[in-house]
């Protein structure tokens, strides 16, 4: 067969690359092929797949021809009780008048019949949460056409049953019911190879009569699932794929995937019709995925698998396990000399790793699609340095190409390397999604995500996974696959997720029915644990204990060897561009001085807060802290906080001196007293004992606290201006640590913070009491001690007011996690039982609590930035919430001006990084 290359070729009048996104009103239909009307940067209008498809022909690769139909389509579909545009249905019979012109066949036609895929294409990759239906165009008469034409009757037939068992599935709805494991089409192939072979045999070595015969049982399962006849014309085969693929959008696994991560619902996607090319016409054929780079561990390596005489579905799904694309060179080394040609090209043409499939049809190449490939954090981290080196990119892109928010598999711990010694590897497989994973292993994902919510760590153990199984991959550790390759379903989206992942362990047996893995004779229950290496790609039996990664071994252990590793060397250089590239630098929450020390050796530069409240808990300072409370005259207060006082002192000096002269933020006493009380009977007579008061005083104390909605009583400032001996003790504490710290030679920044603040006068009368510490420890002591007042925002008054509190305030940190409680009217601790049912609603989009509501509670952090810096121009603004190591969160924080971000210490690099791509993003326009 001559080798067909589809040309780049432009219409007469048309700009070789027009700039526009947006659709041409009324033009729903856009051709790729000889005739190319899209391009690359039309992702909104044509999905991710149709604009690398246009994109592709245009730079002369060899695509066969087809047509994409665009978002908008998609729109109309669902603002209009699932009904299409008028034009849609002329303008698709142009496209495929365009189809029949390319090729030399005709749809439909009995002589030489044009077939076609139907595949989904969303702005965003979706790795297999929507629907792909091959061969289209074939029945009963075709069928015997296409034999005819190829002179391969068992091809022929081959397309023929693949086409039915996919429209079945995806179109007819013909899927596993409740409680079954195992694909119904998938189980009538099973039962028609023990019928007629005894056992299991590969599908290649299936007859034409075999074949026939499935065509047969699997209009059969149809009309007994579906209640409908398998339709035969080829027109209302489109239509009903078409309308499948724009249906499968709001299917329940693309709705969990969009939730994840974050793609708006409003997107919708398009759907790519083109001319079928065939990897299943013999051994001279086949299919594949491959990328440019290794997107597992980044390695500079052609990676990626094949299958010889199948169709594209067979290597994704699983269901064969393939063979790695550098055996293709002994195979077919003509084919394999071409896609190593479409593989430079593409990465000098996209400038990123690209992950693409291809068909060899009888020799030859064709491009079926490619993207940007889905890639760990190990791997996106050796990418965007080497890409750096190589000069394909420069440095800011390399930053941007650090997905943030997956940023922390790369501190994630690795399997003890003398555990590992120990243990028996009883499987190995293909190494899908680095890192280690131990868990308890289930075998259906509904099974697999009860576990999850019980608190289990969970192993999802399949034969294959299918998109179906995507909540139990979530809810997941790691996932283990008997069978499928490096591009299957489950290596692609554990990749995506940074799951660990081992695939194709052909050495374990998976039974559905008695729910147990067998592998070198040992045989596992569901709830037995199993651990797995997603970098070597072993499986060992049992629990095996875990240790450092490089990383951490070598910032917070500095551990020599772990600093000489590429990974630890690409990272710090990714840190230093962070630094580089910045404006908003980021502090940690720390309560210790070793938390404050791994912060700082993560990159951070102070403490954005440090909570006094949880120093009161370590050891015996609890009693002192309770005599406290149960003082009855200020005298009693006193000679307790006494006792407390040294104790402060230590824990601030300490931290000082891990912080080496960078600020530290303390807030003072913030919960609720009743919260260090002991509620139950028992408890309060030990404390009675231990202390020496009646137990009828403690239980008369913890009564008298008692509050109906403590969040929004007697706690933050509060409790200083009800006492204020506490806020005294605990400013002596601090001033009285940083002029000892500072007396060794280290500058202190200590930086107090009132807490709830909704009133400037609360403010003042707290500072006064700082102020007068500050002005007795330094006589006494006789030093000079440079230090801020500043207060928390967490209360919408606190934000409404701040012209006015930043008249005393020198600083305002956002408390994110009470501001948006506060805002929201919605108590963190009890919106589990409705905010999951919010989001699949899409009354919220996502957790408010781990991502902040830009809309409601962003507009009092965008008021009080503005109206505090008014009042106080050098009104230094920082946000110590949970929401300081978001992402999402940091590049809102970004924008409005804020100065800093505090997060916990293990997220300080997820910050840096976010904070990094923020400021890039505002300077080169991304």
């Amino acid at each position: 067969m001559a080798k067909k290359t589809a040309r780049k070729t432009t219409p007469r009048g048309q700009s070789p690359k027009p700039k526009a996104t947006a659709g041409k009103a009324g033009k729903y239909v856009y051709l790729f092929g000889r005739t190319t009307d899209g391009n690359g940067t039309m992702k909104p209008l044509l999905g991710g797949k149709g604009a690398n498809l246009a994109e592709m022909c245009r730079i002369g690769l060899p695509v066969p021809p087809g047509f994409t139909i665009t978002t908008d389509v998609c729109t109309y579909y669902y603002a209009n009780k699932r009904t299409y545009p008028p034009q849609l249905r002329g303008q698709m019979e142009a496209g495929i008048a365009s189809l029949e012109q390319q090729s030399g066949k005709k749809f439909g036609d009995l002589k030489n019949p044009l077939l076609v895929s139907v595949r989904s294409g969303a702005r965003d990759s979706m790795p297999g949460m929507m629907d792909t239906i091959l061969n289209l165009g074939l029945n009963d008469q075709t069928v015997g056409a296409l034999a005819a034409k190829t002179r391969n009757p068992r091809f022929a037939w081959d397309c023929y049953r693949r086409f039915v068992q996919m429209y079945g599935d995806v179109v007819l709805g013909v899927q596993k019911r409740a409680g079954e494991d195992e694909d119904p089409f998938e189980n009538v192939i099973h039962r028609l190879k023990h019928d007629r072979y005894h056992g299991d045999i590969d599908d290649t070595k299936l007859t034409v009569d075999d074949l026939k015969e499935l065509v047969v049982r699997f209009k059969a399962l149809i009309k007994e699932r579906a209640g409908k006849q398998f339709p035969g014309s080829p027109w209302d085969q489109l239509l009903g794929a078409v309308g499948a693929v724009f249906g499968s959008w709001m299917n329940d696994r693309a709705i969990v995937y969009r939730r994840k991560y974050n793609i708006p619902t409003e997107w919708g996607t398009a759907v790519n019709v083109q001319a079928m090319v065939y990897g299943n016409t013999g051994d001279n054929s086949g299919s594949g995925v491959a990328f440019t780079r290794n997107p597992a561990n980044g390695e500079k390596e052609f990676y990626g698998e094949f299958l010889i005489n199948a169709q594209g579905e067979d290597v994704v799904a699983g269901v064969r396990t393939p063979e790695p694309v550098a055996d293709l060179q002994k195979q077919m080394p003509k084919a394999y000399n071409e896609l190593e040609r479409i593989r430079q090209k593409l990465e000098k043409h996209f400038k990123d790793v690209q992950d693409f499939e291809f068909t060899i049809e009888d020799g030859v190449v064709y491009m079926l699609q490619t993207r940007n490939g889905k890639r760990t954090a190990m791997a996106a981290l050796k990418f965007s340095v080497d890409m750096y080196k190589e000069k394909l990119i420069d440095w800011k892109t390399a930053v941007l190409r650090n997905p943030a928010d997956q940023l922390e598999q790369l501190l994630a711990p690795v399997f003890d390397l003398s555990e590992v010694a120990k243990a028996k590897a009883i499987a190995t497989g293909l190494p899908a999604g680095p890192g280690a994973a131990s868990g308890q292993i289930y075998l259906n994902a509904d099974r697999a995500v009860a576990a999850a919510e019980k608190g289990q760590k969970v192993l999802l153990v399949r034969v294959e996974t299918s998109p179906e199984d995507l909540r139990g991959m979530i809810a997941a550790e790691g996932i283990l696959t008997a069978r499928g390759g490096v591009s299957s379903h489950a290596a692609l989206v554990a990749r995506q997720m940074g799951k660990v992942c081992v695939c194709g362990a052909a050495a374990v047996e998976v039974d559905y029915q008695a729910r147990t893995v067998t592998a070198q004779g040992q045989t596992f229950r569901e709830g037995d644990w199993l651990s797995i290496d997603g970098t070597a790609g072993k499986v060992y039996a049992g629990q095996v204990k875990t240790a450092p990664s490089e990383i951490v071994a070598g910032l917070i252990n500095g551990d020599a060897a772990a600093k000489k590793t590429e990974k630890f060397k690409n990272f710090q250089q990714l840190m230093t561009w962070c630094s580089d590239a910045t404006r908003m630098v980021v502090r940690t929450n720390a309560d210790t001085p070793e938390q404050a020390e791994n912060a700082v050796a993560f990159g951070a530069v102070g403490i954005g807060l440090t909570r006094t409240e949880h120093m009161f808990f370590e050891g015996d300072r609890i009693d002192a802290m309770r005599e406290m409370i149960l003082a009855e005259t200020v005298d009693e207060r006193k000679a307790a906080l006494a006792k407390l006082l040294p104790y402060q002192r230590e824990d601030f000096a300490g931290i000082f001196r891990a912080l080496k002269g960078y600020p530290a933020t303390i807030r003072f006493l913030d919960p609720p007293l009743h919260e260090f009380l002991p509620h139950t009977k028992e408890q309060q007579e030990e404390l009675a004992k231990k202390i020496g008061v009646p137990a009828a005083r403690i239980h008369q104390r913890v009564d008298q606290l008692h509050e109906f909605n403590p969040m929004l009583g007697f706690r933050g400032c509060r409790l200083g201006i009800g006492y204020p001996e506490i806020s005294a003790m605990q400013a002596r504490a601090v001033f009285e640590a940083a002029a000892i710290v500072q007396k060794e030679g280290i500058k202190v920044k200590p930086e107090i913070m009132i807490p709830l603040v909704g009133f400037k006068k609360e403010l003042d009368l707290q500072i006064e009491v700082v102020h007068q510490a500050a002005r007795e420890v330094q006589a006494e002591k006789k030093v000079k001690l440079n230090y801020m007042v500043g207060t928390m925002i967490e209360i919408p008054r606190g934000a409404l007011t701040a012209d006015e509190i930043a008249q005393s305030a020198e600083f305002f940190s956002f408390g994110t996690n009470d501001l948006t409680q506060t805002a929201l009217g919605m108590s963190r601790d009890d919106s589990g039982s409705f905010l999951p049912h919010y989001q699949e609603l899409e009354i919220v989009t996502k957790n408010p609590f781990a991502t902040l509501d830009a809309t409601g509670v962003g507009q009092l952090v965008q008021i009080a930035v503005t109206r505090g810096r008014a009042a106080r121009p050098n009104l230094k603004l920082g946000i110590c919430g949970e929401h300081g190591g978001d992402p999402s969160s940091i590049h809102f924080f970004d924008k409005v001006g804020l100065d800093y971000v505090s997060c916990s210490p293990y997220r300080v690099p997820v910050a840096r990084l976010a904070a990094a791509q923020a400021a890039l993003q505002v300077k080169v326009g991304d």
